[in-house]
């Protein structure tokens, strides 16, 4: 390892951090340690202010979606706004005149 700085992972035990792979210094070697904790992907989830039935009804359509194949939920997806396609059209319409409006500068 040379002196630039690298990331490593690893686990925290009591005063010890437990390394994934070697650092490749020397034992007795000094260094700059800074913490930060890695956060695990998970699907968001209802906030505690919604209800029970909103809650189970989360659980039910997330066991149903999580193990589809990549790229599934979208080929699901497709024409879910099929009936909405006048509304669907004016909120696009809406979108694109937002985009052409005249922007203040940002003094860059």
């Amino acid at each position: 390892m040379t002196g630039s700085p690298s990331t490593l992972r690893g686990v925290i035990r009591g005063r010890t951090i437990e390394l994934d792979q070697e650092a490749g210094l020397p034992d007795g070697q000094e260094v700059a340690v800074t913490v930060e904790p890695v956060t695990k992907w998970i699907p968001l989830r209802p906030g505690v202010f919604v209800s029970e039935e909103a809650s189970r009804r989360w659980d039910e359509a997330w066991a149903e979606v999580k193990d589809l194949p990549p790229g599934e939920g979208l080929r699901r997806a497709f024409g879910a706004w099929a009936e909405d396609a006048e509304e669907v059209d004016r909120f696009l319409e809406w979108t694109r005149a937002q985009r052409k409006l005249e922007r203040r500068p940002t003094g860059l």
